[in-house]
């Protein structure tokens, strides 16, 4: 199996494409489709930048207002549980999830629900199924395609995801993506949390910037555990990085009920050290399955939903374009 290592190129690229693609696809179908209802960073980055939750939503934040406010969504009671308790328990149900196997020539479908807006705080909320096709070795580029979720016979073209030049966005890079298939990762939270220090996800740190100061920051572990929920994680070690996130200082449940981008009723924990927003991991109420996330902006102390990716289903399959 081939070792995750930092590349060269940031996820960040392929995020902000999807992201752009995913809103592009929105725009151009804005006439025709009605407006869906809300649903309802990672580590320190330099300059306002920040990864996003599963599966390749990214944005760009404004550095501004710090403002955390507690959110309460629904009427059901807050929950009884610790973000430290309810990680744990959505470790026990990790490990129960059968282990599904990929060579590196595979790739790892994924379904998701993503409700969105053009503009973090103006727009309606559009919700778009996605499929993605990303590859399990890091030997081709992830290949997606969407549709409006009341279109059923709405599915875009199939196309190629590459990370765009910083420099220059209207160039595509032919730099290969990670391993989407984690099966390296440790089972035990001590030895991959070890693994992760050894191992950070490349941030494409801006021109400048203290790079020893960033990945030998502690929260820095965190953040890469937090990416490999993009990909697929085996059992045993999804349990250890649930685990691990236990040990994050800082992760606060927040009160009420909250509802994913599938209609699903669930318990937010909110993670710390997001610039100019918020990033909440998602797990159902009652059963504790890891759900998806939720990313909200702040702007002059007020809080705005910007996206939530709810995680429908997961395989390993031959090509892109083959669907489970």
């Amino acid at each position: 199996m081939t070792q995750l290592t930092r590349t060269e190129q940031s996820p960040h690229g392929f995020e902000e494409q999807l992201l752009a693609d995913l809103k592009a696809h929105v725009a151009r179908r804005a006439e025709t489709v009605p407006a869906a209802r809300p649903a309802g960073h990672r580590g320190r980055l330099p300059r306002g930048r920040r990864l996003a939750g599963a599966f390749g939503l990214a944005v760009v934040l404004t550095v501004g207002g710090l403002a955390v406010q507690t959110t309460g969504v629904g009427d059901r009671p807050p929950p009884t549980a610790s973000a430290s308790e309810i990680f744990r328990m959505a470790a026990d149900v990790a490990r129960q999830q059968p282990e599904l196997t990929a060579r590196p020539d595979q790739y790892v479908f994924t379904e998701v629900l993503a409700t969105t807006r053009e503009t973090p705080t103006s727009g309606p909320y559009r919700t778009v199924r996605t499929q993605l096709w990303q590859s399990a070795g890091g030997v081709a580029h992830t290949q997606a395609r969407y549709r409006p979720e009341d279109e059923p016979n709405g599915w875009g073209e199939l196309r190629v995801l590459r990370p765009t030049d910083p420099a220059d966005p209207a160039r595509d890079l032919d730099v290969l993506p990670s391993p989407a298939y984690h099966g390296v990762l440790p089972g035990d939270p001590d030895e991959l949390l070890r693994y992760l220090r050894e191992h950070p996800v490349d941030l494409h740190l801006p021109e400048g910037a203290d790079e020893q100061a960033v990945y030998g920051d502690e929260s820095m572990p965190y953040t890469t555990a937090r990416w490999m929920l993009h990909g697929y994680v085996p059992p045993r070690a999804l349990a250890a990085l649930f685990e691990l996130l236990a040990r994050e200082p800082g992760a606060v449940v927040i009160s009420g009920d909250v509802v994913d981008a599938a209609g699903r009723h669930g318990v937010a924990i909110r993670m710390p050290g997001v610039i100019g927003g918020n990033e909440d991991l998602i797990f159902d109420r009652d059963t504790h399955v890891y759900l998806g996330t939720r990313m909200s902006v702040v702007r002059d102390g007020r809080e705005s939903l910007e996206s939530a990716v709810a995680l429908l289903r997961v395989a390993i399959v031959d090509r892109p374009g083959q669907v489970p």
